[in-house]
């Protein structure tokens, strides 16, 4: 439970989808630079990393956004990878790198997928019932 608390001690940011997804891959970009000069672009770290940001960025989506986190979670980390993946010569080799990183580490991807997902669904079910509630409660005849 005291996890529940220090996340709503955060700060009640409703971030639109769009600006969801340039918050996320803004900070999945400059993890990644971090991770590269700091652990030597480590994908462990790089993976880790996201799964909070993944979690804060459905948190602080706006409610009308909400379905949108799944789909902008993974487009952040493939932009994060950037910095982290390895290449070899050119734009070919560089490329090569991505893809094989995006492919290797895609359980990373999934999981922050899960989190934003989930996340998402239990504030949508939330949402839906306090609507639920105020249409019962003014709908309901007066005592």
């Amino acid at each position: 439970m005291r996890v529940v608390r220090v996340l709503r001690g955060l700060p009640g940011l409703q971030l639109t989808g769009l600006g969801s997804g340039l918050f996320c891959a803004a900070v999945m970009l400059v993890l990644g630079f971090l991770d590269q000069l700091l652990f030597g672009a480590s994908l462990t770290v790089y993976g880790l990393l996201f799964l909070p940001v993944s979690l804060l960025t459905a948190l602080w989506m706006r409610g009308g956004d909400l379905l949108t986190a799944p789909v902008v979670v993974p487009i952040a980390f493939a932009v994060g990878l950037v910095t982290v993946a390895e290449g070899g010569e050119g734009m070919e080799g560089w490329l090569m790198g991505l893809v094989t990183t995006l492919a290797t580490e895609a359980g990373w991807l999934y999981g922050g997928t899960l989190v934003a997902g989930s996340t998402v669904i239990v504030r949508r079910i939330r949402l839906l019932r306090r609507r639920a509630d105020a249409v019962a409660a003014r709908d309901r005849p007066p005592v």
